[in-house]
C-alpha cells in the first residue's frame, strides 16, 4: 500500500487504539473509504485515527464498534477509548488485553499483589481506592479500572477457557490488603482457582532467594496460532514484546521459576495457612 504509515502499538495508548482500528478494518477486507461509509466519518478522519494523528472520541468508538460488530463486548473500542481518555492503564496494556481474550494459554507471574485476573471485586476495589487516596487516579478512573478488570475476567469464562498457569511470589499472600474479611475472601478465591481443571497455581516461597527468576510481574500469552507474546511492566511503564528472540528467554525463565516454586498442593496448604494467620 502506498504511503502506509506503520505504527508501533506499544508507543502509546492512542497508537494502540489506531492500530487496532486498522487491524479490525483490514481483517474485514474494508478500505478506509468503506469504513468511513459505515461510520459516517470521512476517510481522512479514519486515516488520522489509525495513524494516531487524531485522538479517538466516544462517538467514533461507538460507531466503529457497531460497524465491526463488537459493541458491548469486553474488548470493544469504546472500552479502549475510555482507557485512552482516562490514562488509567500503562502503555502497551490495552493491546495486551486485546490478545488476552483469545489466548489459549496464559502464564502469569506476580509480586506483591494477587494477579488481576484472580482478584475478587472487593480486593480490586481496595487497591483502586488506595490509588485514589494517593492522587494517582481519580475516583472515576478507579471505577473504570475495577469495571475493566471484571470484564477481563468475564471474557475468560468462555466455553473453552484458556489454560492458566499462575506463579505468585509469597509476598502476594502475605501482604494484607483491605482487612481480614477482604483478604480471607481473596485467599479463598485462590484455593477455588487451584481446583479448576484448566488451572495450575504455584507459590514461589521467600526461601528460593536468588533462584527467583523475575523481579517484576510478567505475563506470557500463547495465541491460537501457538505464537507467544509477553507483557511486562514497571511502576510507570508497560511493554508488549512479540519478537521470538526476546520472548523465548522469558519463557525459559518462567519454566525455571515453576521448577523452583512449590507444587500446587503445597501452595494451597500455604494459602490456607495464611488464611488462618499461620506464618
Amino acid at each position: 500500500m502506498v504511503n502506509r504509515k506503520e505504527l508501533d502499538p506499544g508507543n502509546s495508548p492512542r497508537a494502540a487504539y489506531g492500530a487496532r482500528v486498522r487491524r479490525l478494518r483490514e481483517q474485514r477486507g474494508w478500505s478506509q473509504e468503506e469504513l468511513a461509509g459505515y461510520t459516517e466519518y470521512s476517510s481522512q478522519h479514519i486515516s488520522a485515527v489509525e495513524t494516531a494523528r487524531k485522538p479517538p472520541t466516544l462517538r467514533f468508538s461507538r460507531k466503529a464498534d457497531r460497524a465491526f460488530g463488537i459493541a458491548d463486548v469486553a474488548d470493544s473500542l469504546e472500552r479502549e477509548w475510555r482507557d485512552v481518555q482516562h490514562g488509567s492503564l500503562l502503555e502497551g496494556f490495552p493491546e495486551y488485553v486485546s490478545h488476552e481474550g483469545r489466548a489459549v494459554e496464559i502464564r502469569l507471574y506476580e509480586v506483591g499483589i494477587i494477579p488481576g485476573l484472580l482478584q475478587t471485586p472487593e480486593y480490586a476495589r481496595v487497591l483502586a481506592d488506595s490509588a485514589v487516596r494517593r492522587g494517582v487516579i481519580t475516583a472515576d478512573q478507579a471505577a473504570e479500572r475495577v469495571s475493566f478488570l471484571a470484564e477481563r475476567q468475564t471474557a475468560l469464562a468462555r466455553p473453552q477457557p484458556p489454560t492458566m498457569l499462575v506463579v505468585m511470589d509469597e509476598s502476594c499472600i502475605r501482604r494484607r490488603v483491605g482487612g481480614p474479611a477482604v483478604m480471607d475472601a481473596q485467599l479463598a478465591r485462590l484455593a477455588e482457582f487451584a481446583e479448576l481443571p484448566n488451572s495450575v497455581l504455584q507459590i514461589a516461597p521467600f526461601g528460593i532467594g536468588e533462584r527467583r527468576t523475575f523481579n517484576l510481574p510478567v505475563n506470557l500469552l500463547t495465541l491460537p496460532d501457538l505464537s507467544v507474546i509477553a507483557y511486562a511492566e514497571s511502576q510507570i511503564r508497560g511493554h508488549l514484546e512479540r519478537e521470538t528472540t526476546a520472548v523465548l528467554p522469558l519463557l525459559t525463565a518462567y519454566h525455571q521459576l515453576q521448577a523452583e516454586a512449590l507444587s500446587q498442593a503445597a501452595s494451597v496448604v500455604m494459602i490456607n495457612e495464611a488464611r488462618k494467620g499461620t506464618p
